[in-house]
């Protein structure tokens, strides 16, 4: 049944899913695409990008660009706001899409297709807003213009666990800018990638302008981000990964923009609202699988009501339901392959030899469909120089730890090489003022989970978190555009 779901939301053969230069081609090999919620289902057999396919993808972009920066404002508006348009219009079924081969719940699939519409609906808005500055020069009769232009050529690299919306919020500003784009998603959600695709596909821009690669990324993605003719690489993912992708741009002076791991804290002050504090710990922690870089994996809990929270979690964790993605009423899906259920399940053990105590989870769940699922995991009597608090697991995992007071719990919330997101529950105003100056981190919440922001404004982080300019809203044109000054003597 999901097989057929696949098949009939994308109109694409998946076996000729690469788009380059206007066209959709077939590769030199394919891959399966497992429903982690149920692996007997194969959702199809998906194209892989040769060398060659890359060259050309390349190529057919450089031409393309200068047609499309060129473009009436109104046209590519027009195009941006109808891209949201269908994607907003569409986001049942392409939730359905995506929740099957990534495993997040139906309602979390769902949000992120519409919140991906937002996206281009507001770089659609973006682009009758490129304004530039004018200047008298400190020579007489001369005028200074000061206005940005598109950078070029752009390689998006994008990750498995926002597979649209992570794509789109880089996608959508360097369209709006007047750039090229190159994209290659991660191999494990190529549906949700030919979809998008197809919906670009339709808005008639000049043939180049958009193109999609799917394939590894020793073999794409290394091809990419070796190449002289890339004038920008903005890639999503893992620490090591961002380091090679930094190495290979450095020597070609391409513009490169980074947005890597995290391992976010979330402060329970002792005079927290205990429901604002569990709500927000538990979709901190174990909305998505956890699978989120703005997930909160470490607890930091305050001595007074370290025993009141940790029995508070504990009971509502009982309560969440782990089921296939597509099932009724289920707070957490699969984790999304069986690599990554085999991670999550050796830093538990780790976890246990360190000396933490399980409080609640920590074992695979068997379920009515073969999936990867495990349970949402609670340890406590943790420290945070252990592993578990300091390596980016990437799993509905969270560590409780002690701090006596606000300075040690800010101290514990700094002390990683991260720095990405830091939250604080309290009802003090001293507390989150003190706790918004002082935190190492991006983005910083007070009474909300760390996982969660708005297209709007800028995001990003500290640290080995991110490198190179903010994405999302206008700070985007930072990365997707040069600015150039221009003289002139007018009289």
């Amino acid at each position: 049944m999901s097989a057929q779901t696949a098949q009939k939301v994308l109109q694409q053969d998946p076996s000729k899913s690469l788009y380059i230069n206007g066209e959709w081609q077939a590769g030199n090999d394919t891959v399966d695409n497992i429903n982690p919620s149920d692996t007997s289902e194969n959702l199809g057999e998906f194209a892989q990008a040769s060398t060659e396919q890359v060259k050309d993808a390349i190529a057919a972009a450089r031409l393309a660009q200068p047609k499309w920066e060129a473009a009436p404002l109104e046209k590519k508006q027009s195009i941006l706001q109808a891209i949201g348009d269908e994607l907003i219009a569409r986001c049942d079924e392409l939730g359905t899409l995506l929740s099957l081969e990534e495993g997040k719940p139906f309602l979390e699939g769902r949000g992120e297709i519409y919140r991906a519409g937002q996206f281009f609906h507001y770089y659609a808005a973006e682009v009758l807003r490129q304004m530039g500055d004018l200047a008298d020069s400190v020579r007489p009769g001369v005028k200074v213009e000061v206005t940005r232009e598109a950078v070029g050529v752009v390689a998006i690299i994008s990750p498995w666990n926002f597979p649209t919306a992570t794509a789109v919020w880089k996608i959508a500003p360097a369209l709006a800018f007047g750039n090229s784009v190159i994209w290659k998603p991660a191999n494990l959600t190529p549906a949700s990638a030919v979809a998008l695709a197809e919906i670009i596909h339709r808005q008639g821009l000049p043939e180049g302008t958009f193109n999609l690669l799917l394939g590894g990324g020793s073999s794409v993605g290394d091809t990419l981000i070796h190449s002289r003719e890339i004038d920008a690489v903005s890639f999503t993912g893992s620490v090591p990964t961002g380091r090679k992708v930094a190495a290979a741009t450095a020597p070609n002076f391409v513009r490169c923009q980074l947005e890597m791991g995290s391992k976010n804290a979330l402060v329970i002050a002792d005079d927290a609202d205990m429901q604002i504090a569990v709500d927000a710990a538990i979709a901190g922690a174990f909305g998505g699988s956890g699978q989120k870089c703005t997930a909160s994996s470490r607890l930091i809990v305050m001595d007074s009501v370290h025993d009141a929270f940790v029995e508070a979690m504990v009971e509502r964790m009982k309560t969440l339901k782990v089921g296939h993605a597509l099932d009724d009423g289920i707070f957490m899906g699969p984790v999304v392959d069986d690599k990554q259920l085999t991670s999550n399940m050796d830093w538990i053990e780790k976890a246990k030899q360190s000396g933490a105590n399980l409080a609640y989870g920590g074992e695979r769940l068997e379920m009515a469909h073969d999936g990867y699922y495990m349970a949402p995991t609670l340890f406590t009597e943790t420290e945070n120089s252990w592993d578990i608090n300091q390596e980016e697991v990437f799993a509905p995992l969270a560590c409780v730890m002690r701090a006596k007071d606000l300075e040690e719990a800010i101290a514990m919330t700094n002390d990683t090489r991260f720095g990405l997101t830091g939250g604080i529950i309290t009802q003090s105003l001293r507390n989150s003022a003190l706790f918004k100056e002082q935190v190492q981190a991006g983005c910083v919440m007070v009474n909300l989970a760390t996982a969660g922001t708005d297209y709007h404004v800028p995001f990003g982080g500290r640290k080995e978190s991110s490198f190179g300019p903010r994405e999302q809203g206008q700070y985007a044109k930072e990365f997707y555009t040069i600015v150039k000054t221009a003289y002139q003597k007018a009289y």
